[in-house]
């Protein structure tokens, strides 16, 4: 990973700089973060690690029940500082019954919720000082939530904008702000400056530091040369996820501009970036809300809208015959899904670069007004070079986006619009499409179990009926949702949320579950494993990975392992079943 050292900062009174000529004790150096963390008022530190690994022991507990997540200030907490740390995960491996693996790879399923259903899930509970409205589902907060920035009136001494949970900061390797989740940048100058000293200041000593823990808060830095990206968050996601949400905001950013901006910075250190990213609020502000409900970014898979198959190959065929036009890349997309999607010959396309188009489309607003030709940067494909995009929205959900070249391509790419419209009106697809919407993904309560299980079911009903435990709530056994990824494929699909996790904040603490689950099956110190089974106070999880796909599930507190274990291979079995419909199948896999 490429690094710069800053010498220069804009001055702002009351911050500290780094130090051009930096102390060689070890102590000096010590209390020289510290004062510099302390600026930030995250906490008193008290310690300033060396760089050794060091756990995590923030406390657990996630309370943002809104999406406008919160960072409270800690107060006489322990900080450290680590130049290359990843907290460990305390895992139970068990390695239960080994399913036989079906051949299928992921399919896809939109997050939907099922209302009026009373929840017992003991992670609804709101934590003290909360304002949230009882039976809030996730459609409702989705239907709220809007992209843009939020609160700009605040600033960093403002009380509501250190209370909240999680922020995000962009800024130069001169301290100069160029992005924030949070407030006025230009209000945030001087907290800019902080940040950039403390990176500048560790790599002058020959270190650098990807993460601080300050009590229950982690700051996690990520250095993309002249580019500094921050996270402060309080919230109980893993470092290498928050790592990686900087990763896909760093992509959002190159996508607009190129890496090429690293050029404006060789020729001018102090080059002010932020005009250019001028009107792309509401692009950064959708990415990071699909940080928590989009698994797409966690799992680096892309999902289909489910179709029938011979409607998906269909459009597939015409996607083709248009890329043997000359065209580089061709996608069919209903909001965040696929419908269908070809390439050039050789070319391949990375799910983290569907993401960001799809996030960069879905989030611009001119581009629903019309047809639209615009420079766009892919950073998995080329992150040095622009492609031309044309977009095209054919109703509110359904849209196209043909990749391109060369500049001049608008015309004949119109004509491909034109013969892939032509085909979706012939077939009827975007009906098909809407009632798809409409319907919904895979859910666990439809899921077929054989009859030995059902006899065992029935068997476990009489064996509880006088017990408090609702039986047969969510899927089979106690079966609430269910992920599954295809490795091969690189897509995913998940199940519509069920009760009793039916509420907003229920279904972001199942996402963060997941999230956790995930980072510790691919620990590259622990593991990586085959299987992990978890059980706590709101759930159990278990997770079962092979060479063709990984499967994550929660079920019931209470539920059987044993039983947990046999209904995983139902869920497998029926992915198998339904994987034409929502597979896209034949699809090459993506360059890594």
């Amino acid at each position: 990973m490429a690094t710069s050292d800053s010498s220069s900062s804009p001055s702002c009174p009351g911050t500290d700089f780094a130090d051009p000529n930096p102390s060689t004790d070890p102590d000096t150096s010590s209390d020289r973060v510290q004062s510099l963390l302390e600026s930030l008022n995250l906490s008193q530190p008290s310690e300033v690690s060396d760089g050794s690994h060091t756990d995590f022991t923030g406390d657990d507990e996630d309370n943002d029940a809104v999406e406008e997540e919160e960072v409270a200030a800690a107060n006489g907490n322990e900080c450290e500082v680590e130049a290359c740390s990843r907290p460990e995960h305390p895992v139970e491996m068990e390695a239960g019954e080994e399913p036989p693996s079906p051949t299928s790879s992921g399919y896809d399923g939109e997050r939907g919720s099922s209302g009026g259903a009373t929840s017992t899930y003991k992670a609804d509970n709101a934590s003290e000082g909360e304002i949230r409205e009882d039976g809030d589902t996730a459609e409702q907060h989705e239907a709220a939530w809007m992209p843009g920035k939020r609160h700009v009136d605040e600033d960093d001494a403002s009380i509501s904008w250190r209370k909240r949970k999680k922020h995000f900061f962009i800024l130069s390797n001169s301290g100069k702000p160029i992005y924030s989740r949070y407030g006025d940048e230009h209000k945030l100058a001087g907290f800019s400056a902080t940040l950039q000293a403390i990176i500048s200041f560790v790599e002058n000593g020959g270190d650098r530091v990807n993460l601080v823990k300050a009590g229950k808060h982690q700051v996690v830095f990520l250095v993309k040369g002249p580019i500094y990206l921050v996270c402060i968050s309080c919230t109980d996601e893993t470092y290498e996820y928050l790592r990686g949400q900087l990763d896909l905001l760093y992509g959002q950013m190159i996508l607009i501009l190129t890496n090429s901006i690293d050029r404006c910075f060789e020729k001018n250190a102090k080059f002010d970036m932020a005009p250019l990213l001028g009107g792309t609020d509401a692009v950064f502000s959708s990415l990071l809300h699909s940080f928590t409900w989009n698994p797409a970014t966690f799992l680096h898979a892309y999902t289909c809208l489910p179709l029938p198959y011979a409607l998906r190959q269909a459009t597939g065929t015409i996607l083709q015959d248009v890329c043997a036009s000359g065209v580089l890349f061709a996608l069919l997309m209903c909001r965040h899904k696929v419908l269908s999607l070809a390439g050039a010959q050789k070319a391949s396309l990375h799910p983290d670069d569907l993401l960001l188009l799809s996030n960069f489309v879905m989030s611009s607003e001119s581009f629903r007004t019309s047809e639209s030709f615009s420079p766009i940067c892919l950073p998995r494909y080329n992150p040095q070079a622009f492609l031309h995009a044309y977009v095209h929205f054919f109703d509110g959900d359904t849209y196209v986006i043909l990749l391109t070249t060369r500049s001049e391509a608008f015309h004949h790419l119109k004509d491909c619009r034109i013969r892939i419209e032509a085909v979706l009106l012939k077939s009827n697809i975007l009906s098909t499409v809407q009632r798809s919407i409409a319907e919904g993904g895979l859910r666990v309560e439809d899921l077929p179990i054989d009859h030995l299980l059902r006899q065992k079911k029935s068997s476990t009903s009489n064996q509880r009926q006088d017990t408090d435990v609702s039986v047969g709530t969510g899927g089979p056994f106690g079966l609430w949702h269910f992920m599954y990824r295809s490795i091969y494929l690189d897509q995913y699909v998940s199940s519509e949320f069920s009760p009793p996790v039916t509420s907003h904040r229920q279904q972001k603490s199942l996402y963060r579950a997941y999230q956790k689950l995930y980072a510790s099956m691919h620990d590259k110190e622990l593991g990586p494993h085959k299987t992990q089974y978890r059980r706590d106070e709101n759930y159990t999880l278990l997770c079962w990975v092979t060479p063709d796909f990984e499967l994550y599930a929660a079920f019931d507190p209470l539920a059987d392992k044993a039983m947990a274990i046999k209904i995983c291979n139902q869920v497998c079995q029926r992915v198998k079943d339904v994987e034409n419909e929502v597979f896209l199948q034949g699809a090459s896999p993506f360059s890594w």
